[in-house]
């Protein structure tokens, strides 16, 4: 990243926990020889419940996590303390990157199974449980709207230097919020530095109050409608045996474009 801006906050975050989520899941389905089930949670618990199942170890998960994480980090020169290899860039990302993961973990969901006579649930077995990927997604998005701008300050001696609040009279972001360093640049006009493409010429949807809405996406500079012919596969089907026959038709496609 060459900002360190909030999108580069939920960037990392999101890849954090997207590797966390996934190596974890590996674990419970038995696709990696370095793990499986979580056996931390094995003692019983006094209202008639007990742990039991394959609980899915998101701490093995949040390991490798950090490791692949921490694996891409370039060593940080000595005096280097700002820009996208710079010591406030490297503490932001790996901030974040723990947020994500927190995100994961602190989703985690409680799966219970009744055992006992007739129905009666005597007992219930229970085990942990990833949530939707989506939900955790969600919640750093939440999370990417109210990040920090923090600042490195440097503390002096031998003690590690931190990520302060940008301003004294905000708040300290715990371990499960995002931070960010830079403002966002703008995303509306094209910066080849960036890597940022603009929005000049993009599709835009005319009736969408969303994020593809051509009043949003076309940063108020308005849009252009064109007509275009289109060819596509149409009336298509199965013919025995095996493949799928379809028509070419033609039709005429209305298109909003940003200026």
């Amino acid at each position: 990243m060459l900002v360190n801006s909030r999108e580069a906050a939920f960037v990392y975050a999101i890849s954090a926990a997207g590797v966390a989520y996934s190596v974890t899941r590996a674990c419970s389905r038995g696709e990696l020889t370095d793990c499986s089930c979580d056996n931390r949670v094995r003692t019983r618990h006094p209202n008639n419940w007990q742990w039991g199942g394959c609980s899915e170890d998101i701490h093995f998960g949040e390991k490798f996590s950090r490791e692949w994480s921490d694996s891409g980090e370039e060593p940080v020169k000595e005096g280097v303390l700002h820009g996208p290899k710079g010591l406030a860039g490297q503490l932001m990302r790996k901030h974040d990157s723990e947020a994500g993961r927190r995100a994961v973990r602190s989703r985690m969901q409680r799966v219970c199974k009744c055992h006992g006579m007739s129905g009666s649930c005597s007992v219930r077995v229970c085990w942990r449980k990833l949530p939707a990927f989506r939900v955790a997604g969600a919640a750093l998005a939440a999370l990417h709207e109210g990040a920090a701008l923090v600042r490195l300050a440097q503390r002096g001696g031998r003690r590690p230097a931190r990520l302060r609040p940008a301003r004294p009279d905000l708040k300290r972001p715990n371990k499960t919020d995002l931070v960010y360093l830079e403002d966002s640049p703008d995303y509306c006009e094209k910066n080849i530095t960036l890597g940022i493409p603009g929005t000049r010429g993009r599709i835009c949807n005319r009736t969408s109050l969303g994020l593809d809405g051509c009043r949003l996406l076309c940063c108020g500079r308005g849009y252009q409608t064109r007509v275009r012919d289109v060819t596509e596969k149409c009336n298509c089907r199965f013919v025995w045996c095996c493949h799928v026959k379809c028509e070419l038709c033609r039709h005429k496609r209305e298109e909003h474009v940003c200026n």
